[in-house]
């Protein structure tokens, strides 16, 4: 076999050296721009101003606050995001029998994730796949709406929405935009102005302004007229405002907090705590009867209503509404009095009236954490913000489910001063 010869001109030995300098520049520039589409714009810590008069907890250096935030962060993350069953896809553990994830729980990650960028290197890679993962099972509805529940092999239960699960996960998008831009491979502005239109067409009452149960409630449904208090989202539905300034988010905003003064002054005016679930709200609003929807307590301050404070409390952390203060320090009063201001004896549920459910004397976060916001508001609050800091941070994670877990999570790292304003 006769030898081949490779004779190279000098020409075509200086055309290779640039040939391979040019892909050596372009492998640069993309393994620069990998990295800096990592690069949090706002990255945590942020020490973040939050309104005039209110208070984080006093008796830690900042420093420290922060690094029980890590702390907890990278248990919870390792716990409970999990790879979905397509590629590049990312879930949050639901950790109960039955269903694997929620959009409750993908929302809560969202956010969480996209607040912890900077500290956690690869939040982006994250965040992405989350929403890889939503945007794999959107509801029958709209696109932009998320099926709320998926079983095993990520399988859609069914195709109706859960309205806090979409708006914690259009919140989020938000604040990726402002983290890392929209120039990457998802826009994430424009994915949230399509959430944000959609949530308003099918999740909110056109009527009343209140917050539809879900998509699947219809003008001739008979909870046509009632909503779930925790998915009255004030903070929320300003940012939505700021982008859309269409005047509906504003009318929303002023509808529910109307809504819930009544509901406070009318049926829990010592305790000033809100039901589960608010029935009648074109007519007559009243808290919903026994086994309404989800147990014996929809009437009662129970496992939905307990995120109110965190969710009321944000609206003045951020933006210094003041009827979000007059509401959560009606809440302060009631629960440093009844608990004598030991965090210890805060019980999961109670009465309108603030008395404790009979049986209910555990500790739950989902009821702690978000007490723990609420005391930010005011700084008479601040020996009792300390004690519930040092409460919430001592409980383990591996004691706990994924619910009272993220909803710790996310306080912990409002609490520590480090959410701020898409």
């Amino acid at each position: 076999m006769p030898k081949i010869k490779c004779a190279w001109s000098r020409k075509a030995l200086k055309n290779y050296g640039n040939y391979k300098w040019f892909n050596y520049l372009l492998l640069s520039l993309f393994i620069s721009g990998q990295v800096n589409a990592q690069v949090a714009v706002k990255p945590f810590p942020q020490h973040s101003i939050y309104a005039t008069g209110t208070i984080k907890p006093s008796h830690l250096p900042q420093q420290q606050l922060d690094k029980q935030v890590c702390t907890f962060y990278d248990q919870w993350k390792t716990h409970y995001v999990k790879p979905g069953c397509n590629k590049e896809q990312y879930y949050i553990w639901f950790e109960k029998k039955g269903k694997e994830c929620v959009s409750e729980g993908q929302g809560y990650g969202m956010m969480i994730t996209v607040l912890m960028a900077g500290y956690d290197k690869a939040a982006k890679t994250t965040f992405d796949g989350l929403y890889n993962y939503y945007k794999a099972h959107p509801a029958k509805t709209s696109p932009y709406l998320m099926a709320w529940a998926q079983g095993k092999n990520c399988k859609d239960l069914d195709r109706s929405t859960a309205t806090d699960g979409d708006m914690d996960i259009a919140y989020s998008l938000l604040l990726a935009a402002k983290q890392w831009d929209n120039k990457g491979s998802i826009n994430y502005l424009q994915e949230a102005l399509n959430m944000i239109a959609a949530i308003m067409q099918h999740e909110i009452n056109p009527k009343t302004y209140a917050v539809l149960l879900s998509d699947a409630i219809e003008h001739d449904s008979k909870d046509y007229f009632d909503m779930r208090s925790s998915d009255f989202m004030p903070a929320h539905f300003k940012a939505f405002e700021n982008v859309l300034q269409n005047g509906k988010w504003q009318k929303t905003i002023n509808s529910n907090y109307q809504l819930f003064s009544l509901m406070q002054n009318k049926y829990s005016p010592d305790a000033g705590i809100i039901s589960d679930f608010i029935r009648g709200i074109n007519k007559n609003p009243r808290p919903a009867q026994p086994n309404y929807l989800e147990s014996p307590y929809d009437g009662y301050y129970n496992y939905n209503a307990c995120r109110v404070p965190w969710r009321i409390a944000s609206d003045y952390l951020l933006y210094g509404d003041k009827r979000a203060k007059v509401m959560v320090d009606k809440i302060n009063r009631w629960i440093r009095e009844t608990t004598d201001g030991n965090p210890d004896n805060i019980s999961a549920g109670y009465t309108l009236a603030g008395n404790d459910i009979k049986g209910r004397y555990f500790e739950a976060l989902s009821f702690i954490a978000p007490f723990t916001v609420s005391a930010m508001v005011d700084k008479s609050n601040q020996p009792w913000l300390n004690k519930l800091w040092d409460y919430l941070v001592a409980f383990k994670l591996k004691d706990y489910d994924y619910y009272d877990n993220s909803i710790k999570m996310l306080d912990m790292i409002i609490v520590s001063g480090n959410h701020w304003k898409p």
